[in-house]
């Protein structure tokens, strides 16, 4: 357009030039008239050049004005600016071509903002007999599955190409491997230890607790737990605070680390038990409810690890344009013997007899249950979700639904929301609905009754936390928005330093 410009103004003057100068043939007039061509020629280019300096080389003075917490934004990429206080997370698409200014007062949904000296995370090379060198015997990390396929992709599992980029197979209890290396290239990591506000101990406690589930010899089990314990009490940087700055992340329930010696063993350690552990703070899939003071509820691992923002809101767009044809779905398989997993027995008949459910049920062997495309092609149409207590309390299945944008049913109160107050909505009813056992035999009556304007609101809600609750890819790098771990370290931060000050 410029040039377009700039070839118009000179042919004005050409023509100029060739119409008036040559058509007297008094030279008189013709003198006369070239110190004026000569001054308007002068002019055109004085302009000329000021118009391109300002277009191709802006002042240093350009600032970009984005609040300090939203990520530093790539010029020509998209950029997600977040939310408010409150976690909620409304979303906005902003594309930044370069020499533009960022004005924004969108709010992050992290109360302290990452990477400004407030989160400097250390990560400790640990001997690799306690994370990395577990993964050569990957055959034997669990007693019921082979986990090769599993740790493949730092934890990610194996690609689904036919979901999309950047949707995989991931394990349900693999959350410990993301977590490292999604740390390890994290923008808040420090290499010194006298900057760190959090030191993170990359302990595959998961994976080595899962193998030895069926070993009988108690000391055999927790030898590697009280190896690391020790390594650890010796070092300048623990006993600076004696481990109130450091922290484990683990991909199991802390039911799995928590061995009583008075109740049946269900192949436990006795890791979260020890003295110097409980100086530590926990980030585990599951926390105890009563006994576990220093434990946070982190998110199961889902399918979707994306590497942009834009991956994130086509899929967030994606959801809130799909019909959802089920009143409500479940997926899942009865429990026996446990008296928390009952409800499962009533949520399959109720399930079975109507017609607006949709019900994947899930058998031994080759179950759909295990193949991603198959559980989200039934949470994806379904409204609600019903999430029963199984094994334990809470269940990946959970985040599975959150993902899917489908409202999650539960019939436990520390199935979510005793867990995971980093994570979710103070007001559970803003994205969920409860059902109390009494409630538990008339689950669709329950669910026809709220109002379809309260539906969509639910809906919307859930769909906004998808981002806060997913594990990006280990590889992005300032994606736009907080991720699980983003979350993790900013409220892991201000628990830290809350801790050593009252000391």
């Amino acid at each position: 357009m410029l040039l377009r410009k700039l070839r118009s103004a000179s042919s004005t003057v050409m023509d100029k030039g060739r119409t008036y100068p040559f058509r007297f043939k008094d030279n008189t007039t013709t003198n006369n008239n070239l110190p004026k061509i000569s001054l308007s020629l002068l002019v055109f280019l004085l302009l000329w050049f000021l118009l391109l300096y300002f277009c191709f080389f802006p002042s240093n003075s350009t600032t970009h004005k984005a609040h300090p917490s939203v990520p530093t934004v790539t010029p020509g990429k998209e950029a997600i600016l977040n939310t408010d206080s409150t976690h909620r997370q409304s979303l906005t698409t902003t594309t930044v071509s370069e020499g533009t200014e960022i004005e924004t007062e969108t709010k992050s949904p992290l109360t302290v903002p990452l990477c400004d000296g407030s989160v400097r995370i250390y990560i400790y090379d640990l001997p690799s007999r306690f994370n990395l060198g577990l993964l050569k015997d990957c055959r034997h990390l669990n007693v019921y599955t082979d986990m090769c396929p599993h740790v493949a992709n730092r934890g990610l599992g194996q690609p689904l190409p036919h979901m999309g980029p950047n949707w995989f197979a991931t394990h349900q209890f693999i959350a410990e491997m993301i977590f490292h290396a999604r740390v390890e290239n994290h923008p808040c990591r420090t290499s010194d230890p006298d900057e760190a506000t959090l030191f993170y101990v990359p302990f595959y406690g998961g994976l080595h607790v899962s193998s030895k589930f069926r070993e009988s010899d108690l000391v055999e089990r927790d030898r590697l737990t009280l190896d690391l314990v020790e390594h650890l009490s010796h070092l300048p940087t623990w006993q600076k605070h004696q481990g109130r700055d450091h922290f484990l992340a683990l991909g199991r329930t802390a039911w799995d680390f928590m061995r009583n010696p008075n109740a049946p063993d269900f192949g436990a350690n006795c890791l979260l038990n020890l003295p110097r552990v409980k100086n530590m703070s926990v980030l585990t899939v599951e926390r105890h409810p009563w006994e576990g003071s220093n434990q946070h509820g982190i998110p199961y691992s889902s399918y979707f690890h994306p590497m942009s923002s834009h991956e994130m809101l086509t899929w967030q767009e994606e959801l809130r344009r799909i019909e959802r044809p089920h009143l409500f779905s479940f997926v899942g398989a009865p429990r026996k013997g446990l008296e928390k997993a009952a409800i499962r027995d009533e949520i399959l008949r109720q399930c079975t007899e109507s017609t607006r459910c949709n019900l994947l049920k899930c058998e031994t062997g080759a179950s759909k249950c295990h193949q991603p495309e198959e559980v989200m092609k039934v949470m994806r149409v379904s409204q609600f979700c019903m999430q029963a207590p199984g094994d334990s309390f809470t269940r990946r299945s959970t985040f599975d639904s959150v993902l899917a944008g489908c409202i999650p049913v539960f019939f436990s109160p520390h199935t979510a929301y005793s867990q995971y107050a980093w994570y979710l909505p103070a007001e559970p009813s803003e994205y969920s609905v409860y059902i109390a056992e009494e409630d538990g035999k008339r689950i669709e009556e329950v669910l026809t009754k709220i109002p379809i304007e309260r539906v969509e609101k639910m809906r919307s809600r859930v769909i906004d936390m998808i981002p806060r609750i997913t594990y990006v890819h280990p590889n992005a790098t300032n994606i736009g928005f907080p991720d699980a771990v983003d979350v993790a370290l900013a409220e892991l931060s201000k628990h830290v330093q809350s801790k050593i000050l009252d000391i």
